[in-house]
């Protein structure tokens, strides 16, 4: 059966959808974790290794989840030669600070919204300049589902409230 959102998802990745003009969308640094960046002040003496495999002496604590961790490698986003910039599928590296462009690369809908101001937090001035936040900023990049959040108990009635 034909699935028109493979079809569009498999469109959007051959010809991603160029800005629609020359403006860069202003955002603070990503959170990163303390003395994790540049990445390659680790990974300057390493070969690169590009087969899927657990990851047992550094970074063992990034686990992909609920973010097709059947279909995922690190490298799919991360550019295997300059380990300080992502890899779009096109092949093109980007800075941590666009890191927007990777993930509309596969959430389009979710870009798309973010861009208008409809996903995500923006502040400034509603016809000026204005201040997005990245993805990550809100979402885990390796596990980007929120944690579920436990109910609050129901409102008391007036008349049990002492």
């Amino acid at each position: 059966m034909f699935d028109m959102a493979e079809a569009a998802r498999r469109e959007f990745w051959l010809s991603p959808p160029k800005m629609e003009s020359d403006e860069s969308y202003m955002v603070p640094p990503p959170p990163f974790t303390e003395g994790i960046f540049p990445c390659s002040e680790c990974h300057k003496e390493m070969r690169p290794n590009p087969k899927r495999r657990e990851l047992k002496e550094e970074h063992t604590n990034i686990q992909l989840k609920n973010h097709a961790e059947k279909e995922r490698w690190c490298l799919d986003c991360h550019d295997m030669n300059n380990r300080d910039k992502l890899r779009l599928v096109s092949g093109e590296q980007i800075d941590f600070t666009e890191s927007y462009r990777l993930c509309g690369q596969c959430h389009g809908d979710k870009y798309r919204d973010w861009k208008t101001g409809i996903h995500g937090k923006r502040t400034g001035q509603w016809n000026g300049k204005k201040q997005y936040l990245l993805c990550a900023h809100c979402h885990n990049p390796h596990n980007p589902r929120f944690k579920e959040l436990q109910p609050k108990p129901p409102p008391m009635r007036p008349e049990n409230i002492r």
